[in-house]
């Protein structure tokens, strides 16, 4: 028996009904909302932004296994799941390149002025001479790309920048051996090195809000942000005071603090590109990570090693 809290694709949920006995979707799981049949769950598939602590553990004691769909595993309490002698895994590099893919065409969108410029035809502001066209960009060739977090996205980032002409930096807790892209010592120092400051680092008490007013400022007026990782990194009362005091140029964000809400005083911004968390929403990266939970599933009930364990 498995439960099931986000509300997976159809077509993904039929074949997990296929070989097992599915409970759900049950959003925002609480303990005491749980079905009683839940008692019986051996597996628990999750969304990484999903709380999964200590006594939603404790309420399902058949409980073996929690898997996060995604990359991200924020919300699962790892000291009470080792607890609980619970394993837990997620997608892994599963929806890497996707992710990747879509944070080089966010940069495009806000660094090329494309979705500005789509806004400028639909308003019929055009007139087809051609002095009356947007204001000049800087363009990407030769430019900086500081990446926090070159884990495996920020690594497929990277190459995809290099291919772009542009320089690559990169902020982690430590150097990453055998690349050829520059480190810095701090996240201040990564912003004032870059033009574009890609947000790629795991979400985290750590990284809660990492980007801030002082990190926007050392950025600078030229400069553009771009976050794919997790809304919580980016503290967007700073955000939007940085775009609208233009201390940064632009912002690119696939990712919210408080999804799916995003605030209006965020989305009044002209010169930010929102997406509504669809970077991993690919046909291949979805199954990619639905393989990785169906052969996860069976190797659990199998009793054989797990892929992309996080603890």
């Amino acid at each position: 028996m498995i439960l099931m809290s986000p509300r997976l694709p159809a077509a993904f949920a039929a074949r997990l009904q296929e070989r097992y006995t599915l409970i759900g979707p049950i959003a925002g799981i609480e303990p005491s909302a749980l079905p009683p049949e839940a008692r019986e769950a051996k597996a628990l598939i999750t969304l990484g932004n999903h709380r999964t602590d200590d006594a939603l553990m404790a309420a399902l004691p058949s409980l073996g296994l929690i898997l996060c769909y995604g990359t991200g595993f924020e919300g699962v309490d790892l000291g009470a799941a080792g607890r609980h002698g619970l394993v837990v895994t997620n997608a892994g590099d599963a929806n890497a390149e996707a992710v990747a893919e879509f944070a080089m065409g966010l940069v495009l969108a806000t660094g090329r002025k494309v979705v500005e410029g789509d806004r400028y035809i639909r308003a019929g502001r055009w007139s087809g001479n051609a002095m009356e066209r947007l204001p000049l960009v800087p363009g990407l060739f030769g430019k900086r790309i500081g990446i926090y977090g070159l884990g495996e996205i920020g690594k497929r980032i990277a190459t995809r920048a290099a291919a772009f002409g542009m320089s690559i930096g990169y902020y982690n807790r430590r150097a990453v051996a055998d690349l050829p892209y520059a480190y810095h010592a701090s996240l201040e120092e990564l912003a004032r090195w870059s033009d574009v400051l890609m947000v790629a680092v795991r979400a985290s008490a750590e990284t809660r809000h990492a980007v801030d007013a002082r990190i926007l400022e050392a950025l600078g007026p030229q400069g553009l942000v771009v976050n794919i990782s997790r809304g919580s990194v980016v503290d967007t009362e700073a955000l939007c005071d940085a775009l609208e005091r233009r201390v940064i140029a632009g912002a690119a964000l696939d990712v919210f603090e408080n999804e799916p809400e995003v605030p209006e005083r965020l989305r009044a911004q002209e010169n930010a590109v929102l997406t509504p968390h669809i970077a991993a929403y690919a046909a291949s990266a979805q199954s990619a990570q639905q393989q990785l939970v169906m052969a996860n599933l069976e190797a659990f009930f199998a009793g054989r090693p797990l892929s992309s364990r996080v603890n």
